[in-house]
């Protein structure tokens, strides 16, 4: 192994600052090799999936949502390439535990609503800080322009995702995971088809270090900043939410050598991208920007009320950011910068802390715990579905690639 790098700014201030310090055990730095070969997979896309992209255009949508809800048997003279892709996912690899997908599950369904706010505040913002995979998103027009709505659609996808037993075949969570990945072919189609794709500068769109990046901020980054919240999780509890993401890549197509095995291996992954992928720029501080403006959007149509929810939602939101991704990237991507809203956070984590320990002692309250998290969450679904008429298909997003 080659001497390690210096610590990316990701690590150097802020919460990941801190989980380098109290949660990590040994050296999780990486050398130019490691590097070398990660970038290897800025190179590559998912074959599989972007061979169905011509066939779902001419016709082939209803063999594809047949194959989908009951299996490829189900669909008589598929087309080659639809069968190869679904005789390769419905081939679950032998590592996949199913009780440790539902003990996972559980696990992430016990924090409820408060886990949109990690979501939205880290994985998504911190998201934004990898400016090469943003390219894909400001090129839609989308994520900027309807920041609110891919909000919603995206924790209604990490929902169904996360539900116990929804990734088995059939289930909401297993057709969620694909669908996703097949719209991710159609914005790589639409990209490649732009003449003003810049591959040497932006990669291949939607690769699969972008992807693995994804995954990572869903679910090692999901679970840290839960924690930063206040939230406690057993050693067995943390593995199984990974194992399950592990699971969720594979089925979206991600290659097994980027899906972390363990929290070392995430936490090594994580590392190597902060270092090769969160190099922020002006499309960083655009998609942000937008990003906040959908948390203001609270307040729209309430009065003099509404100002008032409007300024706490941004404050509340953007102390949590700032929090954990340190002061030099909030400051890059324009947050705001609120001495009073960061205490607030670190106050309300404080007492979720206490919460916590009472919790993990007392007989009954996880499992009670679970089932208010899960009911919240329902309601969330609900509510979200009304207001947005969202799509579980996602038909809209391919047709806009």
């Amino acid at each position: 192994m080659g001497e390690r790098l210096p610590d990316p700014e990701l690590f150097r201030q802020g919460g990941f600052r801190v989980a380098s310090r109290l949660f990590i055990e040994g050296d999780i730095r990486g050398d130019e090799h490691q590097v070398a070969r990660l970038r290897q997979f800025a190179q590559r896309e998912d074959p599989a999936a972007d061979v169905l992209v011509p066939l779902l255009r001419k016709g082939g949508q209803p063999k594809f949502e047949l194959a989908l809800r009951q299996g490829i048997d189900s669909v008589e003279s598929p087309p080659e390439e639809l069968e190869a892709f679904f005789r390769n996912v419905e081939a679950t690899p032998y590592w996949v535990d199913r009780d440790r997908l539902d003990r996972g599950a559980r696990a992430i369904t016990r924090a409820g609503l408060l886990g949109l706010f990690p979501l939205g505040d880290v994985s998504l913002m911190g998201g934004y800080l990898a400016s090469r995979a943003t390219k894909s998103l400001v090129g839609t027009g989308e994520i900027e322009y309807k920041a609110a709505r891919r909000l919603v659609e995206t924790a209604t996808w990490w929902i169904h995702v996360t539900t116990p037993g929804a990734l088995v075949p059939g289930g909401r969570g297993y057709e969620s995971a694909l669908r996703v990945r097949i719209v991710h072919a159609h914005v790589r189609a639409a990209m490649n088809r732009r003449k003003d794709w810049d591959y040497a500068a932006w990669d291949r769109p939607v690769n699969q270090v972008q992807t693995a990046g994804t995954l990572l901020l869903f679910s090692l980054v999901y679970v840290f900043g839960t924690q930063l919240l206040g939230l406690r999780y057993s050693a067995r509890e943390r593995a199984d939410i990974l194992h399950l993401w592990r699971y969720v890549g594979w089925l979206m197509g991600v290659d097994e050598e980027l899906l972390p095995a363990g929290e070392d291996d995430a936490w090594r992954l994580l590392w190597l991208l902060a270092t090769t992928e969160f190099i922020p720029d002006d499309d960083s501080k655009r998609l942000a920007a937008a990003l906040m403006k959908a948390h203001a959007g609270i307040g729209d149509g309430r009065g003099a009320l509404g100002k008032v929810l409007a300024h706490v939602s941004v404050a509340g939101h953007g102390a949590i950011s700032r929090l954990l991704l340190g002061k030099t990237n909030a400051d890059f991507l324009e947050l705001p910068d609120d001495p009073l809203a960061q205490a607030a956070v670190v106050a309300v984590a404080g007492v979720n802390f206490a919460a916590e320990t009472v919790r993990r002692v007392v007989p009954g309250a996880t499992a009670l715990q679970e089932l208010i998290g899960a009911a919240g969450r329902r309601h969330y679904l609900r509510q979200v579905t009304k207001v947005f008429g969202l799509d579980p298909t996602y038909g809209r997003h391919m047709k806009a690639a």
